[in-house]
């Protein structure tokens, strides 16, 4: 896997992923940023609510759940002084669907945590990772 980061301006970024999409990163106001794109390390909060929001939808598909939706929260806290890592995330899953079983969610988001999130595992190397859930009926 590679990236490409290709500074435009000031504090603006493209960044090119391997497989042919692009998105532009932006530094805040204050390091001369025009908030035109995520910060970095909201990226890295991005892709990993995407990364666990695949493997639970996997799972509970494979599971026979009938899944209509899928939300996930971020909520990270970062330290105080350099290097700032995040030390606190919670991930909080709002899953619609019929006659979901809470168990098969369960399941599924302890595997990705533990088992199938790369993010998650990595992220999970300086942070506190915690996980909560609800059930909305479709």
């Amino acid at each position: 896997m590679k990236t490409r980061v290709t500074w435009l301006e000031d504090m603006t970024y493209v960044a090119e992923s391997s497989s042919g999409h692009a998105v532009v990163l932006d530094g805040p106001p204050e390091l001369g940023g025009h908030n035109l794109g995520p910060r970095p390390m909201e990226m890295l909060l991005m892709g990993m609510g995407g990364c666990t929001a695949i493997d639970v939808v996997n799972i509970l598909r494979k599971a026979r759940q009938d899944l209509r939706g899928c939300e996930t929260l971020v909520d990270a806290e970062r330290a105080t002084e350099d290097p700032k890592v995040f030390i606190r995330i919670h991930v909080h899953f709002i899953l619609t669907g019929v006659n979901l079983n809470s168990k098969h969610i369960e399941r599924a988001i302890h595997l990705s945590a533990e088992k199938y999130c790369s993010a998650s595992i990595m992220l999970g190397k300086t942070a506190q990772i915690t996980h909560t859930f609800e059930i909305r009926e479709a």
